[in-house]
């Protein structure tokens, strides 16, 4: 077991470092909500009511809903100025007769074992709640949370139980049950009494079995050695975000294309003449990236000089070519 909280408990000028377990644990099996067709697990958006917007985790509060309907949102400096306590004491405030400590008040089981050096101050403790047959009334913060709690002994460990408030039992409002109400007659609780005592006994917990939980467990075993599971898939990218981004790409490289075209454009002139002569400009730009010799610009001039119709018809740009062929040359 791992502890989950440490600290001390504190009777009088006696104290008793202790580290805390959880005393009980739950064996039901677990289930995931998943698509009946392929077994891929169901996911759910945090959507909000108002806009039906998906809301991130940063942007969601806590917030208290009135009976007329009225929201009151709470912040992270309201909790921040509640009182918390962040004590490591369990602290004894009195003995009390255990048969006071109703059942129904007892939440959870937790048990204490005292650190190496404690151990007789431990013993001392939990031998004078035996002594005594009373329980140890503490109070103990958990989860920054004050709370009160019981101290009893099981088989040799101190077990601390802690407690719900007051406000939290509800009390029971039914009618019919009074027993000015009732007409019960001697003979009738004779029975009674008389099935009471033929089913007395002691209780012995290994005497029942959780026979639905063992049932369910040998169904999936024998599915699982049966083969009939399914093999899920990796999932497929979705969300808002990543469909954002591709379109985002697209529209990059589009405009990236639509750059490229407009300067291949104000290079060699416009309409049907660009188109023309593009395959002719593409040598001439490959040429500076291989260091050729002068002889290269030269086959360039030449390829230029040949159509002759389309020489009259150049842009500006043109006469600059020439230029540079003759200085090459």
């Amino acid at each position: 077991m791992r502890a989950i909280w440490k600290g001390a408990v504190s009777f009088g000028l006696v104290s008793v470092p202790v580290k805390l377990y959880a005393a009980t644990e739950s064996h039901d099996i677990s289930f995931r909500q998943v698509h009946a067709k392929d077994g891929g697990r169901i996911k759910y958006q945090r959507v909000c009511s108002i806009d039906g917007e998906e809301v991130a985790y940063a942007d969601i509060a806590k917030g208290y809903e009135t009976d007329d309907g009225q929201m009151v949102i709470l912040s992270e400096d309201d909790f921040a100025e509640l009182p918390a306590s962040s004590s490591r004491e369990i602290s004894v405030e009195k003995f009390v007769p255990r048969e006071q400590i109703e059942p129904m008040w007892l939440e959870k089981s937790y048990y204490l074992e005292p650190d190496k050096a404690a151990a007789k101050p431990y013993a001392l403790l939990r031998e004078a709640l035996k002594e005594a047959d009373r329980v140890a009334v503490v109070t103990v913060s958990l989860r920054s949370r004050m709370t009160t709690a019981v101290l009893r002994v099981r088989d040799d460990v101190i077990v601390m139980q802690t407690m719900m408030w007051p406000d939290e039992i509800r009390q029971p409002d039914f009618g019919g049950l009074d027993a000015a109400d009732m007409d019960v007659k001697p003979q009738e609780l004779k029975m009674a009494k008389m099935l009471v005592e033929t089913l007395a006994g002691d209780y012995d917990p290994s005497e029942y079995d959780d026979d639905y939980q063992e049932a369910l467990e040998a169904l999936v075993r024998a599915k699982l050695e049966g083969g009939e599971v399914q093999h899920l898939e990796q999932p497929k990218p979705t969300g808002g975000e990543v469909v954002d981004l591709l379109a985002a790409l697209q529209k990059s490289v589009a405009a990236a294309k639509s750059s490229r075209g407009e300067e291949a454009a104000e290079a060699t002139g416009s309409g049907e003449e660009a188109e023309a002569e593009e395959p002719e400009e593409k040598p001439a730009r490959k040429s500076p990236a291989r260091k050729t010799a002068a002889k290269a610009p030269a086959k360039k001039t030449a390829a230029k000089k040949a159509p002759a119709k389309k020489a009259a018809q150049s842009t500006s740009k043109k006469p600059a070519a020439k230029k540079t062929a003759r200085k090459a040359s």
